[in-house]
């Protein structure tokens, strides 16, 4: 019996992370049609990595590898070799309070303000929904901050911040 559990355990121990995330555009924790659009739309800006955007943003971002990247912070979680990572600065939020970032493929989000790594009052995330892999919101104050994206397995991803609803 013990044998056994130890095997099941091992099994599930060995599933990639992203087998357990759910599938399919209306598997987000709330809707995201907004972010989808905006992630998808022709008008997209291409933003080299440590450009200033405005909020609302939407933009393909040009990635380097961590080593160029000269991320403002260290990201929360560190890359692996052979990721791509980048950054966009913004002013200040139009206002102080709630904004979503969305990414077109899977990567890490850390968001920087007053110099600290804020962190996200939600997340969501689904596979198979073209044009948007993931959503975190975050609780901005008003002042400069930075958007930093690592962990990306391409040298582009689709980047939008915007208000929340």
């Amino acid at each position: 019996m013990a044998a056994r559990l130890i095997v099941a355990l091992a099994l599930l121990s060995s599933a990639p992370a992203w087998a357990a995330e759910p599938s399919g555009c209306d598997k987000f924790k709330w809707p995201v049609d907004k972010e989808r659009a905006a992630l998808t739309s022709q008008d997209r800006l291409k933003a080299a990595s440590g450009n200033e955007l405005a909020i609302p943003a939407k933009a393909d971002l040009e990635l380097k590898t961590p080593a160029e990247a000269k991320l403002p912070r260290q990201p929360e979680r560190k890359p692996k070799d052979g990721t791509f990572a980048g950054f966009v600065k913004f002013k200040s939020p139009p206002k102080a309070g709630a904004y979503t970032v969305s990414l077109s493929s899977n990567a890490w989000i850390d968001v920087i303000q007053d110099g600290e790594q804020l962190k996200p009052m939600e997340f969501s995330g689904a596979t198979d929904c073209t044009g948007i892999r993931k959503v975190v919101k975050f609780d901005l104050s008003g002042g400069p901050f930075a958007v930093q994206i690592s962990g990306a397995t391409e040298a582009s991803i689709s980047l939008a911040v915007l208000p929340a609803e």
